[in-house]
């Protein structure tokens, strides 16, 4: 991920030429930047108004570059910070969300380990009760039910059994829910599993700025942080800011974001999803139908507040998620907003979208149907509101 800045000027062209297309034909930017331009940006919307001025220009960036420069810039802020799990040294990470980490910190802080799962989990978690600040990488999520008696007795529980006295700041991190073509073993989601656990605080990223911000937030806890990334996202492009490139940037972990202002209807997701319901949105924006999307980006302490200020305005609700749907996230927001002062608000009840109540098919046609999809969430939407096309 990289930001510039770029000294636009109006002679050569219309003020309404699209700059990507300005920069294409290096009008507006100097030779040595290899630009990414946000689409849609016109010169207009660039210059002030004598015809010249200096504005930066939104980069993009993807999901594993956004949690790559997270750990770098942790690990260089302190010193206890380290990386273990499989491949994820010499072969730059199974996703190479780890890439060049090893030639940076060397062997002695990133950290290959063999394929035992509760055993690399124990060391790292040991590590961190001495006071290090393990990044315990797991090639899927799906493989760390091998070690989720460390993840729920071990790291979640000591701060508490020891009276306080003995914290345990530690991060497990890697993709997690449904990828393409790996069969039911491999595609699980562990949202409402670590989400139900005292003592684990999870995060489920959707984009760069997530990735990074939260990544960041959950290294610096001195509690163990679950941090559930997705694999599909990983290769995604974002834009990015200037203000999410620096090295101070951080996401405060248990609080949500609105990703999309609506007033007829509130959608709720975090992960994956939460792109899903954003398409939707726009897609039923063009019906008149104002959507409210809210990226949930904390499971656990869960931002219960931002959902019932949204709820209270639009009087429906929505959640999407690529979990089951029994006793999952959507379960636990139904839940807590039919327990809150939003429930006298609704006007429909709260509906869920989720994966299937099934095993994942390994078939493709049936894998597609096996998890939320935009127009399974806009005709949710629409039965919530009672329309029909």
């Amino acid at each position: 991920m990289s930001s510039l800045r770029l000294l636009a000027r109006a002679t050569p062209v219309n003020r309404s030429t699209p700059f990507a297309s300005i920069a294409r034909r290096g009008l507006a930017t100097p030779a040595k930047h290899q630009v990414s331009i946000v689409t849609g940006a016109t010169l207009s919307n660039l210059l002030d108004g004598d015809g010249e001025e200096i504005y930066e220009i939104v980069d993009r960036g993807k999901v594993r570059d956004a949690l790559n420069q997270a750990m770098e810039e942790e690990m260089r802020r302190d010193e206890k910070v380290f990386l273990l799990g499989e491949e994820v040294a010499q072969y730059n990470g199974a996703y190479k969300v780890s890439r060049g980490l090893l030639d940076k910190f060397g062997a002695k802080r990133v950290i290959d380990t063999p394929i035992t799962e509760m055993g690399f989990t124990g060391i790292a978690v040991g590590a961190a009760l001495k006071g290090l600040k393990p990044i315990c990488e797991f090639m899927t999520f799906n493989f760390a039910m091998q070690a989720i008696d460390q993840i729920v007795n071990s790291a979640a529980k000591t701060k508490y059994m020891s009276g306080g006295t003995v914290e345990c700041p530690i991060v497990f991190r890697g993709p997690n829910g449904a990828a393409a073509g790996v069969g039911a073993q491999h595609s699980q989601c562990y949202a409402a599993w670590y989400g139900s656990v005292p003592g684990l605080k999870v995060v489920s990223p959707w984009n760069a700025e997530d990735a990074k911000g939260l990544l960041k937030a959950a290294i610096r806890d001195p509690n163990p942080v679950v941090v559930l990334e997705n694999e599909l996202m990983y290769g995604v492009e974002f834009p990015v800011s200037e203000e999410v490139l620096k090295d101070d940037f951080v996401i405060e972990i248990g609080k949500a974001k609105v990703e999309k202002e609506g007033k007829d209807i509130t959608i709720v997701a975090h992960s994956k999803a939460v792109g899903e319901s954003i398409a939707a949105a726009e897609q039923l924006e063009k019906e008149g139908i104002k959507v409210e999307v809210i990226n949930l980006r904390s499971i656990r302490p869960l931002d219960i507040d931002t959902i019932v200020k949204s709820v209270k305005k639009t009087n429906h609700l929505v959640t999407v998620e690529g979990g089951w749907p029994q006793f999952g996230v959507g379960s636990e927001i139904a839940a807590q907003v039919l327990e809150s002062e939003a429930f006298d608000h609704l006007d429909a009840p709260v509906l869920r979208v989720t994966g299937a109540d099934i095993p994942t098919p390994y078939a493709k046609n049936l894998e597609e149907f096996a998890f939320p999809r935009v127009e399974t969430i806009v005709k949710t939407v629409r039965k919530s509101l009672e329309r029909k096309q």
